[in-house]
């Protein structure tokens, strides 16, 4: 698709704020911003495959957009603005909702998922599906690299295609942002699949504390630890998406524990935010990589200079072979694929596994995850899976994050990457990544600021500080390819 905008503007690196300035002014309108996107996904996406399906109302919803803003004194700060979402969150549109699946190519969701409700709330346009690990990074063992689905195929690192790992599974959201096809994005996260790929691209992810928003309408993988969440450029444009995205759900009950937590998160938005915290490094958790050690050696200086305390812990992490992931994967693929139309040639589990095995050239890398979620019930009363849910909770929190955090008087723990994501995910506390810079070599690296529940206030302000002390984040150089 290609298309021409009226009006050349510079969209690189732009947030929600110079786009929202240039919408009230004139400069531009949103039809023209959206167009200048689609341009821009037309020129570069074909190396990077980042996006899994244009929106082809987009132009039509913007334009509508543009008539609407003439009767309003004043818009909300995404009002006119394009996203890109990730292709398991569902949308009542002529987009599918795949989880990068062949199987649920025709899969069209009869309604909008709560967040993507709220997004259309606030005069988002949703320009685009971002492509991502098939079934968020659920579907094999057997080395399948981030970013590849069979229905979307392999997401690139923009930074590095083919040469740096793009990082999973909210890799098409990650690729894009970077690259600048949208002003946001947003992901989910189960455990590392927005922090890995905002570390990978240099941007700021936010996995929110589970509650915070809502996970109706979005493929399940793990209830207990899913969540969507902000993917973008900037720590300010993060927060001001997290705050439109929030909110109770009565569809979902763990929303309710969010009652009282602020709409406004751009209210954390200090330069001073460093100032006097006390963070934990436990240095089990440093890179393999010794110009990625150095890299966050830097960042630690960085911190310092900034006024954080830093203090050596270490948090206790006893490895546990748990089967929560896959016991709830179970229960909640089936009750999604059950309740899906004829048109969808799936409804459970075991028919996905039947399907894919009718097309080994694209489910290249088998499904092992798959087959053996297979053997379990799903039940959630089941004895085992309780047990198992019950010791992830206690050596996450009481015996894991919270003790560490407590014993040393904390404000956040911090790690190089996201190398520290499984605690906090199945503890459903919240992280947020921020670019740290790039090796020598250009591969791009963040920090992952993590702590405890409904902390994401301090863990704003935290990240905010670091972020304007710094200013690591540097576009990628994109090539159009053949």
């Amino acid at each position: 698709m290609k298309t021409e905008s009226s009006i050349p503007y510079y969209i690189e690196e732009i947030t929600i704020l110079d786009v929202q300035k240039a919408l009230e002014t004139g400069a531009i309108t949103s039809v023209e911003l959206t167009k200048q996107y689609l341009d821009r996904i037309a020129s570069f996406d074909p190396t990077l495959c980042s996006i899994r399906e244009i929106n082809p109302d987009a132009l039509e919803i913007a334009a509508d957009l543009d008539e609407k803003r003439k009767e309003f004194q004043q818009v909300g700060p995404l009002y006119g603005i394009p996203v890109i979402i990730k292709d398991n969150i569902d949308t009542n549109d002529s987009m599918a909702t795949t989880a990068g699946s062949i199987a649920l190519e025709h899969n069209f969701a009869k309604e909008d998922a709560f967040i993507v409700k709220k997004l259309r709330e606030a005069g988002a346009v949703i320009i685009g599906k971002a492509n991502l690990s098939e079934f968020a990074n659920f579907i094999t063992e057997l080395h399948m690299p981030n970013g590849y689905s069979s229905l979307g195929g392999q997401v690139m690192n923009p930074y590095g295609p083919g040469v740096w790992d793009v990082g999973g599974s909210s890799s098409g959201t990650g690729a894009s942002i970077a690259a600048n096809f949208a002003v946001v994005g947003i992901g989910t996260e189960t455990s590392g699949s927005i922090l890995s790929p905002a570390s990978n691209n240099s941007l700021v992810g936010i996995k929110p504390t589970l509650g915070l928003v809502s996970r109706t309408g979005i493929i399940p993988l793990a209830h207990s630890q899913d969540t969507a969440g902000p993917m973008t450029r900037t720590v300010r444009d993060a927060a001001i998406l997290l705050g439109i995205i929030a909110g109770v759900d009565e569809k979902d009950e763990v929303t309710k524990t969010s009652i009282g937590q602020p709409s406004d998160y751009t209210a954390f938005l200090k330069t001073d935010g460093l100032q006097g915290k006390r963070i934990g490094i436990d240095r089990s958790f440093f890179p393999e990589e010794e110009e990625e050690v150095a890299l966050f050696q830097k960042a630690m200086e960085e911190l310092t200079k900034q006024g954080a305390v830093l203090l050596d812990v270490t948090i206790p992490h006893e490895k546990f072979d748990s089967i929560v992931l896959y016991h709830e994967f179970k229960y909640g693929i089936d009750n999604y694929l059950h309740k899906l139309s004829e048109e969808v040639p799936v409804h459970s589990l075991s028919e996905v596994i039947e399907f894919n095995k009718k097309h080994p050239d694209l489910i290249k890398f088998g499904q092992t995850i798959l087959e053996y979620c297979e053997t379990l019930n799903g039940d959630l009363e089941d004895a085992k899976y309780k047990e198992h849910r019950e010791t992830d909770v206690r050596l996450s929190t009481t015996e894991g994050i919270d003790i560490t955090m407590k014993e040393n008087q904390l404000d956040a723990l911090v790690f190089a990457k996201y190398l520290g994501c499984v605690l906090p995910a199945k503890a459903g506390y919240p992280s947020i990544t921020v670019p740290a810079g790039y090796t020598p070599k250009g591969k791009p690296m963040g920090i992952t600021f993590s702590g405890l529940a409904y902390s994401e206030p301090s863990l704003i302000e935290m990240a905010y500080s670091y972020e304007q002390a710094t200013k690591h984040r540097v576009p990628p150089v994109l090539d159009k390819g053949n």
